[in-house]
């Protein structure tokens, strides 16, 4: 068995040795599902072809709340620790949403074929969980070791907030970044399109196509995400196998996610008000758990379900009336 410690109330956990290789190796079978058998062909993914795969990411990323509820029940810690995966997964999946609206930004800024997203966004969402994967253990290991970081962590994620809910947070140029700029100095590349390559032949060289850019472009923006989301999924859990699922059952579900919500930002209209909320929320958590003063992690829950319920609600609404206004007598 390896043993897990945590801190104040978090769950503490003794994680079998087959649960890493298994949740690995679940991950990588679902990958290759997804691309080598619904996405062999590059094709336009349709709304209803996204609703549908979403609402099966959606589900597999729910249902592991009650594999984790198994694994650690014979432990007493059953519930906690599927309490502290929900949690994890819902503050995941609701601050992906914004992620979600970049790569929109990007493939359009970059036109990209819509035939050609799925697999650019597959080999974006592998770097993804690799990159979350070295975060949240060192994050964990370096919280643990440093417990002055948790009030770092929380600050930030109150700054962050705070700048999203009074709209700084403004969308910047993909092209006209550093990391483009030492691309485009470092890769010899061409302007046009190859298919699905990464790579193509010109007069027997090998040169990088766009879609390469447009990969680096998405890793980067994922890193930029990250600094804010797994600071935020381990103020309700430390435990790097729970922090860890929960990351990556929501990143799997982002391709699905972003073929249905791509083209309906504006309907959004209180997202980035929810997402600022939740920042704030968990920060405000993280910043008190430093003085030992802990939110029960059911509460934690509640609090973020009833963050997401009221923005969604909200948004509909606004929409209903925006449609009413616009409607002819």
């Amino acid at each position: 068995m390896i043993a897990a410690t945590s801190g104040g109330d978090f769950v503490d956990l003794s994680v079998p040795e087959w649960a890493w290789p298994a949740l690995i190796g679940v991950i990588a079978v679902a990958l290759l599902v997804d691309l080598l058998v619904f996405h062999r062909k590059a094709h336009v993914v349709q709304l209803r072809e996204a609703a549908i795969e979403s609402a099966v990411w959606v589900g597999l990323g729910l249902a592991v709340t009650g594999v984790i509820y198994a694994m650690f029940a014979g432990q007493g810690e059953g519930s906690t620790a599927a309490v502290e995966y929900l949690s994890a997964y819902l503050i995941e999946k609701s601050l992906s949403v914004d992620n979600v609206f970049v790569w929109a930004i990007i493939f359009s800024h970059f036109k990209v074929p819509r035939e050609y997203q799925h697999r650019t966004l597959f080999w974006g969402i592998f770097g993804a969980l690799v990159l979350r994967f070295i975060f949240i253990f060192v994050g964990t290991a370096v919280i643990n070791r440093f417990t002055v970081l948790i009030l770092g962590f929380g600050l930030f994620l109150i700054y962050t907030g705070w700048k999203i809910l009074r709209g700084e947070d403004e969308d910047t140029d993909p092209s006209d970044t550093a990391t483009m700029r030492l691309f485009r100095r470092l890769v010899p590349s061409v302007d046009h399109y190859d298919g699905q390559k990464m790579f193509t032949k010109v007069d027997g060289k090998r040169l990088a196509t766009p879609l390469l850019a447009v990969l680096v472009v998405i890793e980067v923006s994922d890193v930029i995400f990250a600094v804010d989301s797994v600071p935020a999924v381990l103020a309700v859990s430390r435990e790097q196998f729970i922090v860890f699922a929960s990351n990556a059952w929501a990143i799997l579900g982002l391709r699905a996610l972003f073929f249905l919500l791509a083209d309906m930002r504006e309907r959004f209209v209180y997202m980035p008000q929810t997402i600022s909320v939740l920042l704030i929320f968990v920060g405000i958590k993280m910043t008190l758990a430093w003085r030992e003063i802990h939110i029960p992690t059911l509460a934690s829950l509640g609090v973020i379900v009833g963050c997401l319920v009221v923005g969604v609600l909200a948004s509909i609404r606004a929409n209903r009336q925006t449609g009413a206004k616009h409607t002819p007598n």
